[in-house]
């Protein structure tokens, strides 16, 4: 087997949030806001499922294209719809 194909094994997945990168990351960004204890958490988790409904969404754009890869603009045309929908 080739060298690029073979998986490591030992990589380890987090599976918990960054949660003192996003507590640094807030109080940097804006020093006037105050989280309770877990509303980094739900930051979070509104980014994860904003990216999932996002990859939903491009891999319809391209299924509707007919096209096996997601570009770029069907990235960008995903998105809009989002934000068109959650002003709505």
């Amino acid at each position: 087997m080739a060298l690029s194909s073979t998986v490591s094994r030992r990589k380890h997945v987090k599976r918990k949030a960054p949660r003192g990168f996003l507590k640094r990351f807030f109080k940097r960004q804006k020093p006037h806001l105050r989280l309770e204890k877990s509303g980094d958490l739900l930051v979070h988790l509104s980014c994860l499922l904003f990216v999932h409904r996002l990859a939903e969404e491009s891999r319809t754009n391209a299924c509707e294209n007919k096209c096996g890869v997601i570009n770029k603009e069907h990235v960008l045309a995903a998105a809009k719809v989002i934000l068109k929908k959650s002003r709505g």
